[in-house]
């Protein structure tokens, strides 16, 4: 019984050592990874800022949909379904 017990003990110290020597080098690779990955983006040129599309001008069919959209929106708050601030962030996304 000894014996067992013995290998046992080894086992779990060799077991454990070997779980700390593995996670210290994955601790150290992701250093040096995350330490490339800083020097890439501060070396790498900025990036222009990519332009914002003209605002289209309405059709009549995009604004006899818009106004129905508001219409229904009024109805859901005149029924209390829509608090007034839930209203008035919805009017503003349809408003765009």
């Amino acid at each position: 019984m000894p014996g067992l017990l013995r290998g046992v003990a080894r086992t779990a110290v060799v077991a454990g050592t070997a779980t700390a020597v593995s996670n210290r080098v994955s601790r150290r690779q992701q250093g040096r990874w995350a330490q490339q990955d800083y020097q890439e983006y501060r070396e790498a040129p900025p990036q222009p800022a990519p332009a914002a599309p003209p605002p289209a001008a309405p059709s009549a069919g995009d604004m006899s949909s818009r106004i129905d959209q508001l219409k229904q929106l009024g109805e859901l708050k005149a029924q209390g379904v829509l608090t007034e601030a839930e209203f008035e962030e919805q009017k503003r996304r349809i408003l765009g």
